[in-house]
């Protein structure tokens, strides 16, 4: 069996990278290697043709592969709140926070991501359009593999864009480099406080698997919280995992990046966050109807939230 990710070299999906790699999953009695998919488009279609059974993945993502949530539930969070960041060109000299300030300017993101930094600038009452704001994704960065944080970060270096929305492993680069400073940081209280609850990175699978493989399904939930678990006992664990995974000097500065992320590590997935992300997914496009939270989250492995360790 497969669990995807749409992002490698990243803190986004880092327990469900960490669970495989540290052999969470193999204890839980599980053969469930991890594999990259990407443009994140071909990981969720992957996951709903059946040749991934587990996607580490933005809570919202299914969607782009299952319209209304037909057929697809998230069994737990990775991590708690949106999670990308708005780095900008250090030589602009915005301010954190100064929405007013990226009138004008070139802003890298992937289409999905995109759509989240369209969306907290018009909450924040910034409209792009009006304000000269292009949000692209250059060609080079299309392409299947292509790690879209460490790519920004050096466009970022070449003046080719202003700024960038994207992972934490690009946002690190880009700061440690001097050349870019975070605009905003959602997790953190940055801009509009709705913006917290758009997603968070999650596990989904199938209502098929779940049907048919109740205990694998359970026994991915239990492997994913006892990693959240380890990771904030002993960090070390995220340098092991980089080294295993990652080039030589983002598997150095891996387990400081998530280091940072440790408060919001948790399983559990709020009824109100959930409310809030349907909101988000219809103002995007992603949805039309209104499914309830046992429509979205999967419930009979709710309790396993709390009882792993």
């Amino acid at each position: 069996m497969r669990i995807a990710v749409p992002d490698l070299v990243s803190n986004s999906y880092f327990p469900a990278i960490a669970a495989a790699a540290l052999g969470a999953f193999a204890a839980e009695g599980l053969d469930l290697s991890l594999e990259l998919v990407s443009p994140l488009p071909a990981c969720m279609a992957a996951l709903r043709d059946g040749s991934v059974d587990f996607v580490g993945c933005s809570a919202h993502a299914p969607l782009l592969a299952f319209p209304e949530w037909h057929g697809a539930k998230l069994l737990c969070a990775q991590s708690q709140g949106t999670y990308w960041f708005l780095i900008m060109r250090k030589d602009l000299n915005i301010a954190r926070g100064d929405l007013a300030q990226l009138t004008g300017k070139r802003i890298a993101a992937v289409p999905f991501v995109g759509a989240a930094l369209t969306q907290l600038l018009v909450a924040g009452g910034i409209h792009p359009e009006k304000n000269g704001i292009s949000i692209t994704v250059p060609e080079e960065a299309r392409k299947p593999g292509v790690n879209f944080g460490v790519f920004a970060a050096q466009a970022l270096r070449e003046r080719s864009i202003d700024g960038f929305f994207a992972n934490g492993m690009g946002a690190e680069l880009a700061v440690r480099d001097g050349i870019g400073t975070v605009v905003l940081d959602v997790r953190r209280g940055d801009g509009p406080a709705e913006a917290f609850h758009y997603t968070m990175p999650a596990i989904a699978t199938t209502d098929r698997l779940i049907a048919d493989r109740p205990d694998v399904a359970a026994g991915v939930v239990r492997a994913i919280v006892k990693t959240q678990h380890a990771l904030k006992r002993d960090i070390e664990l995220a340098t092991k995992v980089g080294r295993k995974l990652y080039p030589q000097r983002e598997a150095e500065l891996i387990a400081g990046v998530v280091a940072r992320d440790l408060p919001f590590y948790g399983p559990r997935i709020a009824e109100s966050s959930v409310g809030t992300m349907k909101r988000y997914s219809r103002a995007v496009g992603l949805l039309s109807g209104d499914p309830s939270y046992d429509d979205i989250v999967a419930p009979q492995f709710r309790n396993l939230w709390s009882a792993a360790s």
